[in-house]
């Protein structure tokens, strides 16, 4: 657990900065275009395989079910975790006054502290991981990130010009 909590503050580091600078976009490309959360994400038929079109604004965003809530999260291969905003985990049902915001991280506004989560199923169309490591970021990050906790326990994900694909 030491040895995932090391690597994850690490990969919090990057994955935070990079939610940090999508949220700052010119406010009006997000309300002209459809918003990053409408991004469609569709089973295939290749065992569930889930296809990710890429957001007007160049990200890769997924409406994830997350223990059967929805949750939207920028995709973030940098990111060692699967890192929740404060405000994700609280729909979620989790009690953030009683996490324990133990490992120190730094985000674009400074530091801040993270507590680890095991979040019970996390799925993108019919790409679904089970028993899932992820940070709750106690301040800072306003987009929850799809980091590879959930991406590297896929069988493989694939990047296009216009699409991700995530194998389960």
């Amino acid at each position: 657990m030491l040895k995932f909590t090391a690597i994850a503050i690490v990969g919090a580091l990057s994955a935070v900065g990079a939610a940090k600078a999508v949220t700052s976009l010119d406010s009006s490309l997000r309300q002209s275009s459809p918003g990053p959360a409408t991004a469609a994400a569709a089973t295939l038929g290749d065992a569930g395989a889930a296809q990710l079109t890429k957001g007007p604004d160049g990200h890769f965003w997924a409406e994830a079910k997350v223990d059967g809530r929805a949750v939207r999260f920028l995709v973030d291969t940098g990111a060692t975790a699967v890192s929740l905003s404060k405000a994700d985990a609280q729909r979620l049902g989790i009690d953030v006054a009683k996490l324990n915001y133990e490992y120190d991280v730094v985000t674009a506004d400074g530091r801040t502290r993270a507590a680890s989560v095991k979040l019970g199923s996390v799925a993108i169309a019919g790409a679904k991981v089970a028993n899932v490591d992820a940070l709750v970021i106690e301040s800072g990050l306003e987009t929850s990130l799809l980091g590879m906790s959930y991406l590297g326990r896929l069988s493989r994900f694939e990047a296009t010009p216009r699409s991700l694909i995530l194998h389960p």
